[in-house]
């Protein structure tokens, strides 16, 4: 299925560092409310989540980003090419790879990422990339998240605005990276979360294919 005029889309969705946790399954959940497919690929061969971001980076730094790629790749192997690459924190650095290095992206969301495409050559991408100009971008960003670049925001939305697509940047009040996620109290903040999923729906309802 790929995004037709009534604007239903057919997504990908990769989770962050610490898995597949709770709200992963509940953003994929939310999506397909709204009528949209969604395939969300759990990258983790063992399906381990994690707590905190310290053992979730030596797990990643162990696997290496590059086999990382590899498997988000693979997970979208036999995909329609009109696909919607979204993603958390570092799933959204795959997604964003995978809507420039893949030919036919509808779009890239990204929750809490964004990484300068040259980038991706020391994770085992292409370094070359070049922005697809009909790939429209939406980023949403806590204003005071910590993990945040905003040297690599800025980086994305130059080369992205420069290709000839819209680049969206949404920013919340709050310090919260993965703030969408109930499960991560420390970080889950509703008012925000509630206003994000809207703008979202609302991006993906104007995309056909």
């Amino acid at each position: 299925m790929v995004a037709v005029s009534s604007g239903m889309a057919d997504l990908v969705l990769f989770h962050s560092v610490l898995g597949v946790r709770a709200g992963v399954t509940y953003a994929a959940d939310r999506l397909r409310a709204a009528g949209h497919t969604v395939h969300a690929p759990n990258l983790y061969e063992d399906g381990v989540v994690f707590d905190d971001y310290e053992r979730a980076d030596a797990y990643v730094q162990a696997l290496g980003y590059a086999e990382l790629l590899r498997r988000a790749r693979a997970a979208v192997d036999g995909l329609p090419q009109a696909l919607v690459y979204a993603g958390f924190s570092n799933g959204g650095g795959l997604a964003e790879y995978l809507a420039a290095e893949r030919p036919g992206a509808l779009a890239a969301v990204l929750f809490g990422a964004a990484i300068p495409l040259a980038m991706f050559g020391q994770f085992g991408g292409d370094g070359s990339l070049i922005w697809p100009p009909s790939t429209p971008v939406q980023v949403h960003y806590g204003v005071d998240d910590p993990f945040r670049e905003q040297a690599w925001v800025d980086s994305l939305a130059d080369t992205v605005r420069s290709s000839g697509a819209a680049f969206q940047l949404y920013e919340y009040p709050i310090a919260g990276h993965l703030f969408t996620d109930e499960s991560m109290k420390a970080e889950y903040d509703g008012d925000a979360a509630k206003l994000l999923w809207e703008r979202v729906l609302s991006f993906l309802s104007t995309l056909s294919g």
